[in-house]
């Protein structure tokens, strides 16, 4: 082979009315079987096995790591000890934050803040709910959760005395800045309670409302507030744990917690829409139900039983985030901290980890959920107009400002090209135009810390300068490489709007990937604010703070030129070069230069780092040379070592479904290796065939001849018709049909 939903009940409709018929011999298995919600929480994976909906507000999941890279989900699988239960959670991030409202039964006097100690035999997970032992209070926990409400159940001995802690002073990372800043509550009725709680950490200012209820009357057998033990039925104050008693009993003791953005109004309300009664099982049946749906839109086969579980884990790991953010009423907390009532056909979500998604993550939802995927671009617009910029990385309204760019406009301008996009695109534009630009009057808006983190100096000197100087600014070659591409999506929005001149304007910043470029050595260098490029030049070096390039080095960023695909011989002066350049990233040695290397940097092949984004694209380049067969060689090897069915299986920090999106794609056999330009190539599959819910019916994908030994693809046909070049469109995705794939043990 040569080379929108109008209301979040409708958001569930989707899932439970999904009719589409997928068939398949198989149809009848059940995809959860095949679901592990520990894959990813050892290692770095930075993921957490609690009870959640797809996209919900709600993550009721145990904290058993408080502090530390690795309690960025709140749960290691190392750990052994569980602080609480709490209802906010973040899959796969590289920062931690959330662990709002923290519950946890126990035994015993109410005198001591209580610890839990469990076996990791007694740890059960699925999709919608979580169970284990707490061993030491000899009490079974239980989990499961709707949209907004997480639902406990919790069976003790009866033999001691029943507790309950709420402890509204408990933090994830309080060592990187998670902190209580205040907290209001109280009791409603012998069986209720509510309150507010602010926190500060990643996000500056999270405010959770919550509506508690037990089954059972309580006995208020404590209150500690800021260090001072009494019973106070009301208070506002700081840091706060209450103390709850129960009678001595074996019958499960039960409780729902509500939360919302807004008010402890809006929790109860989403407590009496979603769970208005006290059954359990039927709230645990009725999140199931919604995960199969969800997870029934891509149905695969195959003899390998490991790759099953991959699959579907990771395409649960899709359903994580971004979450809903937004009341049943409609009600949410905007960007600029205001309480906001959605938009018509509008639904309010946060967790956009964009810098890492946009790369596959985005690309998949069109496919596997085009309507979502047409609300979170507007979601994204709804930011820009509510905060005046639109995010990096949003998080409980809050601007982050974290990681490189403005990887919002990639999201639009691949929503735009796949037909998701609005009749009017002028916010559109107005919004890309205003966050590619430089706006010094952002600064007068936000605080100046978090302003320079948006509106960043590399956005000044690209406007003034042309490229990013790395004598005047940290980062220079990851933000000037990646806002080239960046560029390229502004000016197809506004090609699409109908303004040929930005579009042209956007189009020619768009080849600021030149600057950086060495013909010399094939990659790309930091170049002072003189035109004279950073001397010496060490490819291997890498600095996570300081540095040229962000969490890698030359050898990881130096490929990264996804809209220039048709310029990749006039850049390196050959085809044959450029896969010589390639052969030597993945065959070179994989050392790390540098004190300050990035934890980031892992998965290594050569120094191709599949534990870390900027990689994600690189093992499907040789497609643009004379040899594909190499991009099946070596994604052969990294879909087989670095996903494996355990809890350490996945290589890297998940990142919001980014590291399970790319799994997920190209063990369906391709990948979209530009995001705003509708166009897929293909790789080497591990599925031996798929059936794909579509806009016309079902695209299906059919692997003959598919064995651990036949890595090389032979020929490829869709709709029976022999493809010469790895590539097909989106457009046969969403029309429907058949694509095949025949494998052989040879490379072609």
């Amino acid at each position: 082979m040569k080379k929108h939903t109008t209301n979040c009940c409708a958001l569930l409709l989707l899932f439970l009315l999904a009719a589409f018929s997928c068939k398949s011999p198989r149809q009848s298995e059940n995809i959860l079987d095949y679901v592990d919600p520990f894959i990813g929480t050892g290692f770095h994976g930075h993921t957490f096995p609690g009870a959640t909906l797809p996209y919900g507000m709600v993550q009721l999941s145990p904290d058993t790591h408080l502090d530390g890279w690795d309690a960025s989900s709140g749960y290691h699988y190392d750990d052994t000890a569980i602080y609480a239960f709490s209802h906010t959670h973040l899959s796969g991030t590289g920062i931690g934050d959330m662990g709002d409202i923290a519950i946890l039964p126990f035994t015993g006097n109410t005198d001591t803040v209580p610890l839990a100690f469990f076996r990791k035999e007694s740890e059960q997970a699925s999709p919608g709910y979580y169970s284990v032992i707490l061993d030491n209070y000899n009490i079974k926990a239980e989990l499961t959760s709707s949209l907004r409400t997480g639902f406990h159940r919790y069976t003790f001995s009866g033999k001691e005395s029943r507790n309950i802690m709420l402890n509204l002073s408990h933090v994830l990372q309080a060592s990187w800045g998670g902190r209580t800043i205040a907290n209001e509550f109280e009791i409603i009725d012998k069986k209720s309670v509510k309150g507010v709680r602010t926190s500060g950490g990643w996000a500056r200012k999270h405010v959770v409302a919550y509506y508690i209820e037990f089954s059972e009357e309580f006995n208020l057998a404590a209150t500690v507030l800021d260090g001072k033990a009494g019973r106070e039925t009301s208070f506002s104050g700081k840091d706060a744990s209450i103390f709850f008693e129960f009678k001595e009993s074996d019958k499960p003791l039960l409780l729902k917690v509500a939360i919302s953005p807004v008010d402890p109004e809006g929790a109860k309300n989403n407590m009496l829409s979603e769970i208005p009664g006290w059954d359990f099982d039927l709230v645990k049946a009725e999140a199931e139900e919604i995960w199969r749906q969800a997870l029934g839109g891509i149905r695969i086969e195959t003899q390998d039983s490991s790759v099953k579980t991959n699959f579907y884990t990771a395409l649960y790991h899709t359903k994580m985030a971004p979450f809903i953010y937004q009341d049943i009423d409609g009600r949410y907390r905007g960007m600029n901290n205001e309480i906001m009532q959605a938009p018509g056909g509008s639904v309010n979500y946060t967790a956009f980890s964009l810098w890492d998604t946009f790369r596959a993550f985005h690309p998949l939802i069109t496919i596997s959920d085009p309507e979502m995927a047409a609300v979170w671009s507007e979601a994204l617009v709804q930011k820009y107009l509510e905060g005046g910029i639109l995010p990096k990385w949003p998080l409980a309204s809050n601007y982050t400002g974290t990681m490189v760019g403005y990887p919002a406009v990639a999201v639009l301008a691949d929503a735009l090209a796949k037909d998701l996009a609005p009749a009017n695109l002028d916010k559109w534009l107005e919004a890309a135009l205003a966050s590619s630009t430089w706006q010094p009057d952002i600064y007068s808006v936000l605080d100046r810390d978090l302003a320079s983190a948006i509106m960043t100096d590399h956005i000044r000197f690209k406007e003034n300068l042309g490229w990013c100087p790395a004598d005047s600014l940290i980062k220079s070659v990851s933000y000037g490489v990646e806002m080239a591409y960046y560029d390229w999506c502004v000016a197809k929005i506004a090609e699409a709007a109908g303004d040929s001149l930005r579009a042209l304007e956007f189009y020619k910043k768009s080849e600021a990937y030149r600057y950086y470029f060495d013909p010399g050595t094939g990659l790309m260098r930091g170049k002072n604010y003189d035109g004279s490029m950073v001397s010496p030049f060490n490819p291997w070096y890498a600095d996570h703070v300081e540095g040229d390039y962000v969490e890698g080095n030359a050898w990881q960023w130096s490929f990264f030129t996804p809209h220039a695909m048709d310029k990749i011989a006039e850049l390196y002066g050959s085809i044959d070069r450029y896969e010589t350049l390639l052969d030597t990233l993945f065959t070179t040695d994989s050392r790390l230069d540098g004190e300050g290397a990035s934890g980031d940097i892992t998965g290594l092949i050569g120094q191709y780092a599949h534990g870390n984004e900027p990689s994600h694209h690189m093992a499907y380049l040789y497609n643009w040379t004379n040899a594909p067969y190499k991009t099946q060689e070596i994604l052969d090897r990294i879909l087989k070592e670095f996903y494996l069915p355990e809890p350490a299986g996945i290589i890297g920090n998940e990142d919001c479904g980014q590291m399970s999106a790319w799994y997920v794609l190209s063990a369906l056999g391709f990948y979209q290796l530009c995001p705003g330009e509708a166009v897929y190539t293909i790789g080497r599959p591990m599925i031996d065939r798929a059936f794909i819910r579509s806009g016309n019916g079902n695209f299906e994908i059919l692997v003959h001849n598919n064995s651990p030994d036949n890595k090389y693809v032979k020929e490829l046909r869709l709709n029976g018709e022999i493809l010469e070049n790895p590539f097909f469109k989106h457009s046969d995705i969403r029309e429907g049909g058949k694509l095949e794939f025949f494998m052989t043990d040879s490379p072609v």
